[in-house]
């Protein structure tokens, strides 16, 4: 799945393609759908019973044992800027919790797989690093509208907390949070194709990933996502940010 949804992504990486808007404003391309048409195809092929949310093409059979949630391109912005920090999102859920997932980023030709109680990129074991506390942490997050709206106060404690920040990156920061570059990821208005892939990928990797108030993600959790590499910085970032 991740391979062909890279050929059809590649096709179209700095070319000049039609943008076209959703009804939430956010940017949507023939590569985002091509790509999540190619890998239904495939799971419909390889495993009729199962369920499929994706992005750009919606769900089927989501009250299935198992189901496949898709963002063929997560960080869409990124990908018509030309920005090599995209990636392909595949996640599997069983009964709503996600057990494996991948990051493909098909322009570096980097492939983070998380599941039964590993992270991988391109093949090799990798692990999130210890942290000595949040005052000497990096931070990654969406962007600046964190500092705005109810949650803005609490971001902007975490915000002035932390060493090291950094805006954006998409779903590549939080690979870069299991290879032990990065140690706290802070997200809002994720859905469930957004993070369900994430969630294995650093977990396997000896990290920790949650909703703002500590609680498990899963296909109905709100958008707010917290991530840190190493687990003893998850309640401290946690009273922080409530």
């Amino acid at each position: 799945m991740a391979d062909v949804a890279g050929e059809v992504i590649r096709r179209h990486f700095r070319q000049k393609i039609t943008i076209i808007g959703k009804d939430d404003d956010s940017p949507v391309t023939i590569a985002d759908r091509d790509a999540e048409t190619a890998m239904r195809e495939l799971i419909k092929a390889a495993f009729p019973t199962h369920g499929i949310i994706g992005e750009e093409h919606g769900s089927v059979q989501t009250d299935a044992e198992y189901v496949w949630v898709l963002d063929p391109i997560d960080g869409t912005l990124s990908f018509i800027s030309g920005s090599p920090t995209f990636g392909t999102l595949i996640a599997l859920t069983r009964n709503g919790i996600p057990i494996m997932g991948i990051i493909n980023q098909p322009i570096s030709g980097e492939r983070w797989v998380g599941a039964n109680g590993r992270t991988t990129l391109n093949g090799t074991t990798i692990n999130c690093r210890e942290c000595s506390g949040l005052s000497d942490a990096t931070l990654f997050a969406y962007g600046a509208e964190l500092m705005e709206g109810e949650h803005g106060p609490g971001f902007l404690r975490l915000y002035n907390t932390v060493k090291r920040k950094r805006f954006g990156y998409d779903c590549y920061a939080y690979g870069l949070l299991a290879l032990g570059f990065v140690d706290i990821i802070a997200d809002c208005d994720m859905k469930p194709y957004d993070y369900c892939a994430l969630v294995p990928i650093v977990e396997n990797a000896g990290g920790k990933i949650t909703d703002w108030t500590g609680s498990p993600l899963s296909l109905s959790n709100p958008g707010f996502v917290l991530a840190v590499g190493d687990p003893t910085l998850h309640d401290q970032a946690i009273e922080i940010l409530g």
